[in-house]
């Protein structure tokens, strides 16, 4: 596994994004996370070493900008060169996640088509209002990987309906003094609905207040994806 963040900075897009634990980290360093900028690690995947070896070996799945958003506005002058060491490095197999798929289609390359094999796009959604919204779009765009991602989840949803093609829904709480709920119930539902299509599931990781039989728990941020392991209930 290997973390590629081309730029730094985010903007809060959706309900998702109140307790982002990157502006809570920048806000403690006195960095100011609205301003976007290209990062030393630009052009990670293509650096070698003396041998003239890539530095990032071949076979890795690689997780593009989980600090940020891929297709966030301020980066599409820098994007195009991101899609160049996408192509040049096949052998990795590249992750990135989005509240922003609305621009995916300003944002691809020439060469997209129907998708770059070694690329897997993951659209977030955090309530029924934003999965009705963005998940509608996702499921017309040219995409050969596909993943549902809902986390933080806030509310119980239904995507059912737009699970055609999707390989992988996961499902996580919020991690936050602050944090919203996460219901068990929920997350149980989610999975249903994926059993009914056929689509692999993973629950990530409770929330910081964790309700399951009506009793609601608060959990250490260090335990919320061992916690959420130990229901064993991915498929």
């Amino acid at each position: 596994m290997a973390i590629w963040n081309p730029w730094r900075g985010c903007h809060k897009n959706s309900e998702g994004c109140r307790y982002c634990y990157i502006h809570k980290g920048d806000a403690k360093k006195g960095i100011d996370t609205s301003t976007i900028i290209k990062t030393d690690n630009f052009s990670a995947p293509i650096e070698k070493n003396k041998k003239g070896e890539y530095k990032m070996k071949s076979g890795q799945t690689v997780y593009l900008c989980f600090s940020t958003d891929f297709l966030i506005e301020e980066a599409d002058e820098w994007r195009e060169e991101c899609w160049k060491m996408i192509r040049e490095r096949s052998d990795l197999k590249f992750v990135f996640l989005t509240k922003r798929i609305e621009r995916f289609m300003h944002c691809i390359p020439d060469d997209w088509n129907n998708g770059y094999d070694n690329v897997i796009v993951g659209c977030t959604v955090e309530n029924q209002d934003r999965a009705d919204f963005r998940l509608s779009i996702f499921g017309d765009l040219p995409i050969k990987h596909r993943n549902v991602i809902c986390q933080p989840l806030i509310e119980e949803i239904n995507i059912e309906e737009y699970l055609k093609d999707v390989e992988l829904v996961v499902v996580g709480g919020e991690s936050d003094k602050n944090a919203r709920p996460l219901n068990y119930n929920w997350v149980l539902n989610i999975r249903e609905q994926c059993i009914n299509k056929g689509i692999h599931f993973e629950f990530r990781q409770c929330g910081t207040y964790f309700i399951k039989d009506g009793k609601e728990y608060r959990l250490n941020v260090r335990d919320l994806c061992s916690q959420a392991r130990k229901a064993n209930i991915d498929r």
